[in-house]
């Protein structure tokens, strides 16, 4: 039997959160080890684990895989989270970059400099009420179903999910006019593996506080 999934990364959310939350999703029990200096991410450089020289990397199957997309490809297909067919791939693909556009935005926004910050965080804001949400707000009513697509969870459910719980993060009044996103965040959330996922003490990592931060900036200069 095949070892865990092993996930390389330094103790914050990053690039690396969207992974966490699929495997836990799936039901996938994973190890972290995790990148605390300089020297430890120069070090899976030297040995060759890092095809970019970057992480996230995530050790799965007997293979060392980069970036984000081919990592949660990977798994979504191998856990039956990606479609059925090559139409219902195309949709959840769509739905995915349209979860991930405006997650980059929320991502950064920490690190924006300080006289920018206000004025990012009105952009995620409208953004949010006026572009994205009210898109998948219009699948979900479309066809009436639990899930964005084939009345069956995928990963573009449990991406969208995590990205409300961020997004309630900065403003809880923003999913306010969102109903069927309320229900499908509070779906989701009740699966078991989630909900393990969701308790304290779970490898979930927290919202991005300065100590992290600067951890983070020390690592990857």
């Amino acid at each position: 039997m095949a070892g865990k999934p092993m996930l390389h990364y330094f103790n914050g959310r990053g690039r690396m959160e969207s992974t966490r939350w699929l495997l836990a999703a799936a039901g996938v029990e994973f190890e972290e080890k995790l990148i605390e200096s300089p020297e430890d991410l120069k070090k899976l450089v030297n040995e060759g684990s890092l095809m970019f020289q970057q992480v996230p990397m995530v050790e799965i199957d007997g293979m060392k895989l980069v970036q984000t997309r081919a990592i949660l490809n990977y798994i979504a297909t191998k856990y039956n989270l990606y479609g059925k067919d090559i139409k219902e791939r195309a949709l959840i693909d769509m739905y995915v970059e349209g979860v991930a556009d405006l997650g980059e935005m929320i991502l950064l926004l920490p690190v924006a400099p300080p006289g920018e910050k206000d004025a990012k965080l009105a952009l995620i804001k409208e953004k949010t009420t006026n572009r994205y949400f009210p898109a998948f707000e219009k699948v979900l009513k479309s066809h009436g179903q639990d899930y964005l697509v084939g009345n069956k969870l995928s990963r573009a459910d449990i991406h969208l999910v995590e990205l409300i719980y961020y997004v309630e993060e900065l403003d809880p009044s923003l999913i306010a006019n969102f109903p069927l996103l309320k229900a499908l965040k509070a779906r989701v959330s009740s699966l078991p593996t989630v909900k393990k996922f969701l308790q304290p003490g779970s490898q979930r990592k927290p919202p991005l506080d300065q100590k992290t931060l600067e951890q983070g900036r020390k690592i990857f200069k």
